[in-house]
């Protein structure tokens, strides 16, 4: 296994981003044996769920570092190249290309265990919402602070 767990990563015209292990379980594949097109969202959900919880993100408010605990997904893109035809380790590799004031937007690429094959890529916009309006509500500086180190930099 060669994908990096410990730290973020450049590559390319400036592009940093975050690759983290994601396990492909038997249940997420189809009839065919490969994973169903449904499932890669949920593979790139896994990835961000660990690397934010990771830095003291829950979904429970009383429990979270961060003020941002109500995120709804706004848009969600994705393309697919190449099948994962098993079960096993894989790696999602996102990034931010954009940093709102109330939303996020990440592009990702879900790849091989050796990072050499892009079975997929895409991007997800998110907000964050005020739970009593369900209306957008400003990123907090916290959040702001700790996802810097995975906006896309301009080459």
């Amino acid at each position: 296994m060669t994908l990096p767990t410990a730290a973020p990563e450049a590559s390319g015209a400036g592009l940093q981003g975050w690759t983290e292990p994601v396990q492909v379980h038997f249940d997420d594949l189809d009839a065919m044996g490969m994973v169903h097109n449904a499932r890669y969202p949920l593979l790139l959900e896994r990835a961000l769920m660990t690397y934010w919880t990771a830095h003291g993100w829950s979904s429970d408010p009383g429990r979270s570092a961060f003020e941002d605990v109500f995120l709804a997904v706004r848009e969600f893109t994705i393309t697919y190249h190449v099948p994962i035809a098993a079960a096993g380790t894989i790696g999602v590799r996102f990034w931010i290309d954009r940093l709102g004031n109330t939303s996020v937007v990440y592009g990702f690429q879900v790849l091989s265990a050796d990072g050499a094959t892009v079975h997929a890529e895409g991007r997800r916009a998110q907000v964050r919402i005020d739970p009593a309006t369900l209306r957008p509500q400003p990123l907090s500086e916290r959040l702001r602070e700790l996802a810097r180190p995975l906006v896309r930099t301009a080459a």
